[in-house]
């Protein structure tokens, strides 16, 4: 289930008055998503209604390809939130980058998940605590900002090694042009590939004294908003994204959320709970939800699920529900 803390969204400060730059009315959006009108005046919202403005305001563009290129160019730096602000005053495009996936913390609901190897540097975007995947506009603007940040940092025209989209995005020639290389529809994630080369470029716009300034005050926040949060929910999260193909282990758990293997086990303990319950937990949550779908099949659930075979999942599956998953699914 989903808690109330994770369903509570930021919108950013300056989101209204960018649509209104494309010439976009924020009270066309809000009854094109069919929201009170009051929800222009919140600064937070829940995922559902955060997924259906970025749907209206993509079905009002007409093309979401457009629209991505449009807002990613136009909107402007300084009216970015303060999350927002830093990276683009960061040392250098690694910095920035880095301190973007850190800070997007305070904003979900999508997270990224940044991996460098050999030349290349593979963006990942994910979603924080929803199974649903987000609007084309709002997937596409989040790996186009990504790249417009390297380029307005730099003041040069950086391109893209690779980028995938899981779903259609409009014009792909659009994006192409945009990005500047061979757009993949159809991919099983979403992800933004640059040249590693590219991230140590320094940034012109490099400001410590800004920085100096806004880290401590986010760093903080985001300390705070992660207090306020079960220990048991992060880590059942983090499983939950990490399960296909492999089982997760303790350590690397333990590691994304920067605490040591034995602080973890004691933090559970603490909440009563252990680091094996959360797993079969997450794993039986999760076969739920993908058995509902009839267009996964069984050999799919249990590599989702991250087991080695479908046999270790059938009777993982029988010791939760006294059922075969097919059995199960045929009752739906």
């Amino acid at each position: 289930m989903t808690s109330h803390t994770f369903n509570r969204i930021k919108m950013p400060a300056g989101f209204w008055a960018g649509l209104h730059q494309l010439g976009i009315a924020a009270h066309d959006v809000v009854r094109k998503a069919r929201l009170p009108l009051t929800v222009m005046n919140e600064t937070v919202v829940t995922t559902e209604q955060y997924f259906a403005i970025w749907q209206a305001f993509s079905d009002l563009i007409g093309d979401p390809a457009i629209g991505i290129v449009k807002l990613a160019t136009a909107f402007e730096t300084a009216k970015y939130p303060p999350s927002v602000l830093a990276p683009y005053h960061a040392r250098d495009y690694r910095d920035a980058l880095n301190r973007m996936a850190r800070y997007k913390q305070l904003c979900p609901p999508e997270s990224l998940r940044i991996t460098e190897k050999g030349e290349l540097c593979v963006i990942e975007l994910e979603w924080l605590h929803t199974e649903r995947p987000g609007p084309p506009m709002l997937i596409g603007i989040t790996l186009a900002s990504l790249l417009e940040l390297g380029r307005r940092g730099t003041g040069q025209h950086l391109t893209a090694h690779r980028v995938e989209f899981a779903h259609a995005m409009g014009d792909v020639q659009v994006l192409e042009a945009y990005f500047g290389c061979r757009i993949r529809i159809g991919a099983q994630y979403n992800r933004l590939t640059l040249l590693r080369r590219d991230l140590d470029r320094p940034f012109v716009s490099y400001n410590e004294e800004l920085l100096e300034v806004l880290t401590p005050v986010l760093d903080r926040s985001l300390d705070e908003q992660q207090c306020g949060r079960s220990i048991t929910e992060m880590v059942k999260w983090i499983m939950k994204r990490s399960l296909a193909g492999g089982r997760p282990d303790i350590q690397a758990v333990a590691g994304e959320l920067g605490m040591s293997d034995r602080t973890l086990q004691r933090r559970l303990a603490d909440e009563g709970t252990s680091f094996k319950h959360l797993l079969t937990q997450a794993r039986r949550e999760l076969a739920r939800e993908y058995l509902a779908d009839p267009a996964i099949d069984m050999k799919e659930v249990a590599f989702l699920l991250g087991y080695e075979d479908q046999n270790s999942f059938y009777r993982a599956f029988r010791l939760w529900e006294g059922h075969t998953p097919s059995n199960w699914r045929a009752k739906l």
